[in-house]
């Protein structure tokens, strides 16, 4: 359904989104995450036709609608967006929002439109209110209906939760993926909330400095980065060193691991292996200690910054009813059954 080729975007000279590929099936959903800066809005406006592109193909439904040839006008394009600020119209009622897109159809089958929207968002009852009478939550609701009633081949979500309380966000985000999968709608989503992504994505794309570093599954970004820049930046990870004993074991402070994806390792090679909080196990019977240095209550769970012997930092997610002080020693083991490694730099 949506496919970019080598897509390159630049303004006045300077490239800001170099050499993207990536490919999304009809009813798919996939999320662009990175730091502020890395160009994922901008690679969101070209696919949408608000942004040329320098080079590469962007394509919807094997059609190109952009290239360094064509540009073919966002409203060409089949193509629906919700914006960061919902950009909703104030003195038009609900109702009056969503029908706004529906263009040549007659009054009443526009209603019905608006009426079953309406239904499929879980606001049959609102259609005569006002945007100011509304949450944060039902006015994105609202939003993501005007988005749908064109029927667009391809939605597109530009940090849909940011203006939305925290707590909202996660379950609002696995909402709108069940009407998205309910619809068969494909659609790509940028946010900085790695939450958000995993909560609505198939695929996931991780951007640095305006290229595409990863694109796959959740799964696999998370427990196969690709590099150290996604293994640092999904998750709450530390590299501990490590020493190859052969192309499979490694030795390190907290005990010797057994990987099998990096085929390039050989015995005594130094490397730099992926510890994450939930790779560490409380556990008082263990030989291995780590001192408390910092503490985070998450209720359910206790996020511990723990200081090893030999001095390197980890973290420990435990339950919560394992309440530890500051500065105490507690028995830790891992318990690694992804172990991710990189050579030593």
């Amino acid at each position: 359904m949506l496919e970019l080729q080598q897509v390159a975007v630049a303004y006045g000279g300077h490239t800001v989104v170099k050499e993207v590929s990536l490919s999304l099936a009809q009813g798919q959903i996939g999320c662009l995450v990175g730091p502020s800066g890395c160009g994922k809005t901008t690679l969101l406006r070209a696919i949408a036709g608000f942004e040329p592109v320098a080079s590469g193909v962007i394509s919807l439904q094997r059609q190109p609608v952009s290239s360094s040839e064509l540009q073919l006008a966002p409203e060409l394009r089949q193509v629906g967006m919700v914006f960061q600020d919902f950009a909703l119209f104030p003195h038009l009622n609900v109702a009056d929002n969503i029908a706004f897109g529906l263009g040549k159809l007659s009054k009443a089958d526009k209603a019905a439109q608006v009426k079953q929207l309406l239904q499929l968002v879980g606001l049959p009852d609102l259609g005569q209110r006002y945007i100011h009478q509304l949450s944060g939550g039902q006015q994105q609701r609202v939003a993501l209906a005007r988005a749908l009633a064109p029927k667009p081949r391809v939605l597109l979500l530009d940090e849909p939760f940011s203006s939305l309380d925290t707590e909202l966000r996660e379950g609002l985000a696995r909402e709108i993926r069940q009407i998205l999968q309910q619809l068969r709608i494909t659609a790509i989503m940028v946010t900085h909330d790695q939450n958000e992504a995993f909560a609505m994505a198939d695929m996931i794309g991780v951007m640095e400095f305006g290229r595409l570093q990863q694109w796959a599954t959740p799964y696999e970004l998370y427990h196969k980065p690709a590099n150290r820049f996604v293994a640092d930046f999904i998750g709450r990870g530390v590299l501990i060193p490590g020493t190859m004993l052969d192309s499979q074991q490694v030795q390190t402070n907290l005990g010797t691991f057994t990987q099998r994806y990096v085929s390039t390792v050989q015995a005594g090679d130094q490397v730099d292996v992926l510890i994450r909080p939930d790779d560490i196990v409380h556990d008082d019977a263990s030989g291995i200690t780590a001192q408390v240095v910092d503490k985070a209550f998450r209720g359910s769970h206790i996020l511990y910054q723990l200081k090893l012997r030999t001095g390197e930092l980890v973290q420990c997610l435990a339950l919560s009813h394992h309440n530890h002080a500051v500065g105490e020693q507690i028995g830790i083991r891992l318990d690694l059954d992804h172990l991710v490694l990189f050579p030593r730099c």
